[in-house]
């Protein structure tokens, strides 16, 4: 920071002066991280970026897991950062109770890699539905099957995602993994296990099924933090990454709050009425 002063001509700055900006980066970060989250946000995306930390003189791997979701509205918010071993099922249960202590409600599908112990902190914690991120699946399966065979095995099974229905994409699914069960059989069996996770998103609004599929509207978001955190390399400590990446989401999401809403308050409304219970008339009553 002192060079940085330096470079724009002025005198330089003291540690105590840095010291007094951090903390006042903390204190902003901190209050956006843990202010209260007030609404129902029926999709949650739960995504991890890996990076190094010194621990006790060693150098280990955390995760840092972001978690954005979009309310009732139509708008998209950046929920929550967690700091910790991304496969402890301990460490997701505490992630997901953090969220709902400040607020977090009315949660439907999560979206999410196939973290370990993920799935079950979800139906602990939120009760809610898991979508296993297509991208991320489908790059998975391709790995038991041999390079010049992957354009044809990836073709068969995207024909699925194109079809109209929750039910006609479930018979497609099956009828692929039987074309495929004797040749791949390591494939076929994937596709057995995964087909209720990968599928899940074709439940909801068709208009919000571009987004529900997997986390790559995350992506961009992930790009610029690590764009950010390349420049540390080395993290000092668990505080320190906390206040870059905690002060790059914050940025980033002022940003979302001046864009238009994420889903369409129309499309929005929809998942509110098909959760509402029809009304039984009463029976009506005749005159003696």
């Amino acid at each position: 920071v002192d060079d940085l002063v330096q470079a724009l001509g002025m005198t330089g700055i003291s540690k105590s002066q840095v010291s007094a900006l951090c903390q006042e980066i903390d204190t902003r970060v901190q209050s956006f991280l843990e202010r209260p989250l007030e609404g129902d946000w029926p999709y949650l995306w739960l995504d991890a970026t890996y990076l190094k930390v010194r621990q006790d003189g060693r150098i280990v791997s955390i995760a840092a897991i972001i978690a954005t979701g979009v309310n009732q509205d139509g708008r998209r918010e950046i929920l929550g950062l967690g700091l910790g071993q991304s496969e402890a099922a301990i460490f997701w249960i505490e992630f997901l109770r953090g969220l709902v202590r400040r607020g977090l409600k009315g949660v439907k599908l999560v979206i999410s890699d196939a973290h370990e112990g993920l799935k079950a902190a979800i139906s602990q914690v939120l009760s809610a539905t898991w979508q296993r991120c297509r991208v991320h699946f489908l790059r998975s399966l391709l790995c038991h099957v041999p390079k010049g065979q992957q354009t044809v095995v990836s073709a068969a099974v995207r024909q699925v995602f194109v079809q109209p229905d929750r039910k006609i994409a479930g018979e497609v699914w099956r009828h692929v993994a039987d074309q495929l069960r004797a040749r791949f059989p390591k494939v076929a069996a994937l596709l057995d296990a995964a087909e209720h996770d990968v599928l899940a998103y074709m439940d909801y609004p068709e208009a919000h099924r571009t987004k529900l599929h997997s986390t790559n509207p995350l992506e961009r978001l992930n790009k610029e933090v690590k764009r950010r955190t390349d420049v540390v390399g080395i993290f000092p400590n668990e505080e320190s990454v906390r206040r870059l990446v905690g002060a790059i989401l914050l940025e980033q999401n002022d940003d979302w709050q001046l864009q238009h809403r994420y889903l369409t308050l129309e499309t929005m409304a929809g998942i509110a009425a098909a959760d509402e219970p029809a009304i039984t008339p009463l029976p009506s009553t005749k005159a003696a």
